[in-house]
């Protein structure tokens, strides 16, 4: 499209958009172009705000609903009002602006190369094919809706309760996930009902050629999802558990040779025969043992959990089995999609989830049974991310409660709340889309975040108890009261550690996660 400005400069616009089609019986071609000339290039899904039927797709609904609006500000106001993961451009003719923007939590990819004066256009894409002379791409960010001329208006940033609880010793503390002190029972009930209605949204109508799976760790986030969306899904449709295990080198080194510069010999024993008891099962089942990572471990006793509790469901848990030379091999390919990002932690965890997606493994019917090949045909993944970060999960949580008692643990959450749309979310939906799928995060529903936000902190968390209770204490007595024993006292782990997909190389010091590795 070409057009005249006032000062009769001549501009050019070019527009691009595929269509996943996760809505609507139809296909549709993007970009959506109205009548009126507004054109729409739309990346989302829309779950509240505006009515979408089941049989209709929600980015011809937008852009129908969009192109009757006259005054720009009714169109600033309209996606305001959306709940739901989305990147949008949007010509508006009648005004002769171009909207860009993400939702506020930067849960689907959109990254942009603003004009300089050696390479003066200006560039929007939700993808990327690595770092090039020929533009800078950096994340666009989701504080404003962006125009062409780049005027911008923001909402006030989502506040953490800032409450301080009574005095410790006024505070009761929990004395097990078993009896719900009366604080917080309402709490923990107002929270898996928020929860499950964001699952609710997150699963509905999803067409059958486009079923659902879970990025499954057996961590309480990933199985507390898998539960709920069980209750949404029919139940002669199955669930894909994808759980993803990487050939690690350096860690099947020290299995052989031991920890040299570490723990014990003695310690290393005790450690071994610790971690055999809840392996030992697994192992029994012909598991090959490189694969046996802290995630796979735990996958499989929450996958037993989930079949006592939901009798009737099939479960396919996805053995996702990546050896050291496929690893390598996909370096490049991954490194290009996640541009800009680049650290050695960004590579780690790009890797878990571009080979989760892709959903190549095995499946078996039950412990002992001779694996069979199985490639996931899901397209929507849901994924537990979020939860560390509202309700308190991290380590520095409680190391703040030490340093600087409730206040700094407050301050700390605040942190978190502010950084969620700068962080991984849109390198996360380029690596997943990469496979023609789409990530769906439960926890960070807008409904699930307000409602967090505003608990008070002690409601949220008690630093005070031990790991596996008091980090998102309120979460572990819900997953409880839903009948999640095991998840519910299942301590964090972070996935690059729990699939093994970090420091890989025998001998050769990561140097830490922000080293760039491009």
């Amino acid at each position: 499209m070409t057009l005249q400005s006032d000062h009769e400069a001549t501009i050019h616009l070019d527009f691009f958009a595929s269509e996943l089609r996760l809505r609507g019986d139809v296909p549709v071609s993007q970009p959506h172009v109205h009548d009126n000339g507004d054109i729409l290039c739309w990346n989302g899904e829309i779950f509240e705000g505006l009515d979408v039927r089941p049989e209709e797709n929600d980015g011809a609904k937008l852009s129908s609903a969009m192109s009757r609006l006259e005054d720009t500000s009714a169109i600033v106001q309209l996606l305001g009002t959306l709940e739901g993961p989305y990147a949008l451009v949007y010509y508006h003719r009648q005004s002769k602006k171009l909207f860009f923007a993400r939702d506020p939590l930067g849960r689907r990819s959109l990254l942009v190369h603003w004009p300089s004066c050696s390479l003066p256009f200006l560039l929007l894409a939700s993808v990327s094919i690595g770092t090039n002379d020929s533009y800078d791409l950096t994340e666009l960010p989701t504080e404003h809706i962006y125009a062409l001329k780049l005027d911008g208006l923001s909402g006030d940033p989502l506040a953490v309760n800032q409450a301080l609880p009574p005095i410790d010793t006024e505070l009761p503390q929990l004395e097990s996930l078993d009896n719900v002190s009366e604080h917080i029972s309402s709490a923990v009930d107002s929270l898996t009902f928020h929860l499950d209605r964001s699952v609710a949204l997150q699963v509905s109508n999803v067409p059958q050629r486009a079923r659902v799976a879970v990025l499954f760790s057996g961590g309480i986030d990933s199985t507390t999802c898998a539960f709920l969306a069980h209750q949404h899904i029919p139940l002669d449709e199955p669930i894909d558990l994808l759980n993803i295990a990487f050939e690690n080198p350096r860690k099947i080194r020290v299995q052989v040779d031991g920890n040299v510069g570490g723990i014990n010999k003695k310690k290393q024993k005790l450690k071994v025969l610790q971690n055999s008891k809840s392996t030992e099962c697994h192992l029994s089942g012909q598991y090959d043992p490189d694969y046996l990572v802290p995630d796979r471990s735990a996958g499989l006793s929450e996958l037993e959990e989930l079949r006592r509790l939901c009798p009737g469901r099939q479960w396919n848990f996805v053995e996702i089995d990546v050896p050291y030379a496929e690893y390598q091999a996909a370096q490049p390919t991954v490194k290009s999609i996640m541009w800009p990002c680049q650290t050695v932690m960004d590579l780690s965890l790009a890797m878990a989830l571009y080979f989760a997606a892709r959903g190549v493994g095995v499946v078996r019917s039950s412990p002992t049974a001779h694996p069979e090949r199985y490639t996931s045909t899901a397209r929507v993944l849901l994924n537990g991310l979020g939860s560390d970060e509202l309700l308190g999960g991290y380590g520095r949580h409680r190391t703040a409660y030490g340093t600087g008692g409730w206040q700094a643990v407050i301050d700390e959450l605040q942190l978190e709340m502010d950084r969620i749309p700068t962080r991984n979310l849109g390198r996360d939906d380029r690596v997943i889309s990469a496979h023609g799928k789409e990530t769906r995060h439960p926890f960070l529903s807008l409904d699930v975040v307000n409602f967090l936000v505003g608990l008070p902190v002690h409601v949220k968390l008690d630093p005070r108890l031990e790991v596996g209770i008091g980090d998102k204490m309120l979460l572990r007595l819900a997953a409880r009261k839903m009948g999640l024993v095991e998840a519910s006292t299942r301590k964090k782990r972070a996935m690059q550690f729990g699939t093994h997909a970090a420091r890989m190389e025998v001998g050769v010091a990561d140097g830490g996660g922000t080293l760039s590795v491009i």
